[in-house]
């Protein structure tokens, strides 16, 4: 557990159902709760027996509600963390991605899909789901590669691609080249990567390294802005998330001979399906590179 004062804590913490796992390292186990897009609910003719409610009327079922089916992602993580480790917490952008993955099922289906800094994995285990192959990749950093791999474990009823755990260190593109399956991967994830400048640069420039070999790819990160108030500015601001999009500026200008780069903000008002509280500081970018 992450002492006191060098701690960070996320804010899923208040609205997840945790159940405390060793109180010496400050793991819990949360259940994050979702309904069922339509799709995925296999439609049968119900039986629907009238109910009654406390004063004597009849309850309307509705239309909607013949098709609303719960489930539940089971996630090992960390109650608070220092900031090298907070890719063992579970962050916002990692529900708000789960999310658009959900709502576009089109994009995922039979997918090979890499997540990279993927902490926990809750958005990979959503994006197995769908997919063919989704190959779940972070620093080998504390315990991170071994907690994703209990977290599948637990969630092994919900999945149906091909899983594998891999390290991905944005600073050491070495760990790429022992990826064998990256050859078939076309859609690539990222939630909340964005918190200090140096590690937002080997980002991008992990981004620019695995969209350089085909096949063609697309990426999805999903970001939230975090404000500050500087005396610099004497303003409220989001200075990780600018100095992000001066990178994504940046990425848009390599390998122009090789590259046809598109970037774009993507909606956030696609419906929610998990359980969490979505704020207007959640956004969404897509990268796409087509060779040459």
């Amino acid at each position: 557990m992450a002492e006191a004062e060098n701690s960070v804590t996320s804010e899923v913490h208040h609205f997840s159902k945790e159940e405390l796992l060793d109180p010496e390292r400050g793991a819990v186990l949360s259940r994050f709760d979702f309904v069922y897009p339509a799709y995925m609910v296999v439609e049968k003719c119900p039986i629907i027996s009238p109910v009654i409610d406390s004063d004597g009327d009849l309850q309307v079922t509705r239309k909607k509600d013949l098709h609303k089916k719960e489930g539940a992602v089971l996630i090992e993580h960390q109650s608070a963390t220092t900031l090298e480790l907070v890719g063992e917490q579970v962050w916002r952008g990692s529900l708000f991605l789960a999310d658009f993955i959900l709502n576009y099922p089109d994009i995922f289906r039979d997918a090979h899909i890499l997540e990279v800094a993927s902490g926990v994995g809750l958005t990979s285990v959503v994006a197995a789901m769908l997919a063919k192959q989704v190959i779940i990749s972070d620093v080998d950093r504390g315990d991170i590669l071994e907690l994703i791999s209990r977290n599948i474990k637990r969630n092994i009823d919900l999945i149906k691609a091909k899983v594998e755990v891999k390290e991905i260190d944005f600073f050491n593109h070495a760990t790429i080249e022992e990826i064998m399956d990256l050859k078939n991967v076309s859609v690539l994830l990222a939630a909340d990567v964005v918190y200090h400048d140096q590690l937002t640069d080997a980002f991008l420039r992990t981004v620019l390294r695995l969209m350089s070999d085909p096949p063609d790819k697309t990426m999805y990160i999903a970001l939230e802005k975090r404000y500050v108030f500087t005396q610099e500015d004497m303003d409220t601001v989001a200075p990780c998330y600018e100095y992000f999009l001066q990178g994504l500026e940046w990425l848009g200008s390599q390998n122009l001979s090789q590259i046809d780069w598109t970037i774009e903000a993507l909606p956030t008002d696609f419906e929610q399906y998990f359980t969490y509280e979505r704020t207007r500081h959640l956004t969404l970018w897509k990268i796409q590179a087509t060779l040459k």
